[in-house]
């Protein structure tokens, strides 16, 4: 199971290429003008935003999340890394900051994410016709019904 860790400024750049591969993995819904504004905005924001790392053994990030008090804002997994327990390990994480109140939303388009957050306990709670920027990629919002 990986560690977790707080991100540092150090593994900004890490946390870039982990977004950049796991959108190009799963994301193949989005249009590449769309892909390239989102990618600049996180560009300026990640970096400096509190960040959870799942790390190997050589404390290499494999993956990383976004909470906002008892919402998962963002997980992104290395497609390298996938199904070895990064992801779990991060919700896991969240749990234990959060107890069982937990939320997050994912691209409708994604049905790996969607499929992920199901087996882990979460249920559909509502929908939203556009992303949280306004862009036409429509959410389900999921809650932990643990």
């Amino acid at each position: 199971m990986p560690a977790i860790r707080p991100a540092t400024p150090a593994d900004a750049e890490r946390v870039m290429q982990i977004w950049r591969d796991a959108v190009d993995a799963t994301h193949h819904f989005l249009k590449p003008e769309d892909r390239a504004a989102i990618e600049a905005e996180l560009s300026t924001f990640l970096p400096t935003a509190p960040l959870w790392l799942a790390v190997d053994r050589l404390d290499r990030g494999i993956g990383f999340m976004l909470l906002d008090g008892h919402h998962i804002e963002a997980l992104f997994i290395d497609p390298r890394s996938r199904g070895q327990g990064a992801g779990r390990a991060l919700v896991d994480h969240a749990l234990r900051l959060h107890d069982d109140r937990l939320s997050t939303d994912v691209n409708e388009q994604n049905v790996q994410a969607f499929g992920f957050y199901r087996h882990l306990g979460f249920e559909p709670v509502g929908r939203s016709d556009r992303d949280g920027q306004g862009r036409p990629y429509p959410l389900i919002h999921l809650r932990l019904t643990r």
